[in-house]
């Protein structure tokens, strides 16, 4: 479609070196680069876009604990736990639907507490758990 001597047969001569005849059209992937997200496949569906309830990815083996720094105070220990687990709790209540911080009533984390196997969680978790989800969209 390019005319001999067009600025656009000036364009595709100045790409890369590539010299295009005037009657051909360049290579594909020489046109227009693809973004790499349109390469991907699409994510499995989640609760909100599911027809049936997603259930619940539990991890293949627990995480190797390893031990925390000696010589802390108590108080240090105490709340560095506290994140741990409002932190597995607030990903367990992503992973099955709960979005906003709202919709996670101390119940709704309790539930989700014994649905990972881990302990139910005080009040002061709980409103961790809010937190986290609120700072962290």
């Amino acid at each position: 479609m390019s005319v001999p001597g067009s600025t656009l047969e000036a364009v595709f001569e100045g790409i890369a070196g590539v010299v295009v005849d005037p009657g051909e059209r360049p290579d594909r992937d020489r046109r227009m680069p693809v973004p790499a997200a349109a390469l991907k496949p699409k994510p499995l569906p989640t609760q909100s876009t599911a027809k049936r309830p997603v259930l619940l990815e539990l991890p293949c083996a627990p995480v190797e604990k390893r031990p925390l720094p000696p010589g802390r105070p108590r108080h240090w220990y105490v709340t560095h736990n506290r994140r741990l687990k409002a932190m597995r709790l607030a990903i367990a209540l992503l992973d099955s639907g709960v979005y906003l911080p709202d919709q996670a009533r101390n119940e709704t984390i309790r539930s989700a507490a014994e649905l990972i196997g881990v302990h139910p969680p005080s009040d002061t978790t709980c409103h961790m758990v809010r937190a986290f989800m609120r700072y962290n969209r």
